[in-house]
């Protein structure tokens, strides 16, 4: 690990204005993710800015209907809170499908938000990454790459979002909410936040310089069974192969409405509303995965590739449609 400097902020504008100052600053709150990277010398920030004493751990209903959940509320705590059980619980479900017990008591909803890929070669720094060092290429095209993207992806790279919960608050339509280092407040959608890799895989999510997330604002419930169903290599303390998050409501014996999302399969988490409009009218799982899954590519690599996830992404749909029409 790097030598770098600790500042504890008193205010929100503190923070974001410290971070617009300090090159190559991070924001940290839980740290299961960045102090990983620091470790291993994949992140080398010259500045950790601590906002864990910032006043952004709340969970508050919203004049809509929805809830707005503070930046700071550990994913443990978010998982355990009774509208998000009772009201979200594509939510919930998602958040305790994600890593241990230990690490959802530190883990935040705004570190999640902004957790980086898995990649084994993003880890290795004797390897080629475009992520990690822009030009040098992606090893995982060719290389061991069971784990990466099938959707989305480009020449420049195939790694995948690892979080569950990010999954769930695609198929939510949650807003992230963020101050800038003038006091600016946006409010971006979650299908916005997130990028795909094109050329530029190191740009991830659409914040500026120096802009700290301060909530994530969930709109008012919606009816439905909500599922998530995770795959993975292993029963727990694994990220998903292919995961599917779901809000499906029935009409009678048929589909009224359908919300979908996946993770597993590209860099961001992926919703195509015309998948979601397939299941609607037609009723078949099937008909919803051709939507979802159109443009879908293997790779072929060391041990196999990842073209399994296809037919998987295809397969984990059906039991999540079966579960909620049984439901």
């Amino acid at each position: 690990m790097k030598a770098f400097s600790y500042e504890r902020p008193a205010s929100v504008a503190e923070a974001a204005r410290l971070a617009a100052e300090r090159p190559n600053a991070r924001f940290v709150a839980g740290g299961t993710n960045l102090l990983d990277l620091m470790k291993l010398q994949v992140e080398t920030p010259s500045t950790l800015i601590d906002v864990n004493r910032l006043p952004l751990a709340a969970v508050e209903n919203t004049p809509e209907g929805g809830l707005r959940v503070g930046a700071l509320v550990r994913n443990a705590d978010l998982a355990a809170h009774p509208r998000v059980r009772g009201e979200y619980g594509v939510l919930a479900k998602a958040l305790l499908a994600g890593a241990s017990g230990q690490l959802r008591n530190k883990a935040t909803t705004a570190g999640n938000l902004l957790q980086r890929t898995r990649c084994y070669y993003f880890y290795d720094t004797t390897k080629p990454c475009n992520k990690r060092e822009p030009g040098s290429g992606c090893a995982a095209i060719g290389g061991f790459n069971r784990i990466h993207a099938v959707l989305g992806a480009s020449g420049a790279c195939i790694a995948t979002n690892p979080s569950d919960m990010n999954v769930a608050m695609r198929a939510l339509d949650a807003v992230v909410e963020t101050v800038g280092p003038q006091g600016e407040a946006r409010s971006i959608p979650i299908a916005e936040f997130h990028r795909l890799p094109g050329d530029t895989p190191q740009v991830e999510t659409d914040l500026r310089p120096g802009e700290l997330i301060t909530a994530v604002r969930l709109p008012k419930p919606v009816k439905g069974v909500h599922l998530y169903r995770k795959v993975r290599d292993r029963a727990s303390y694994a990220f998903a192969v292919v995961s599917v998050a779901a809000v499906i409501d029935k009409e009678g014996d048929r589909v009224g409405s359908a919300r979908l999302a996946f993770g597993g399969l590209a860099h961001k988490p992926w919703r195509v509303e015309a998948a979601e409009a397939a299941l609607v009218a037609s009723g078949r799982a099937d008909a919803a995965a051709d939507a979802a899954l159109a443009g879908a590519t293997g790779q072929e690599g060391q041990g196999g590739g990842n073209a399994f996830k296809i037919p998987l992404a295809r397969r984990t749909l059906r039991a999540v449609v079966a579960d909620a029409t049984r439901a």
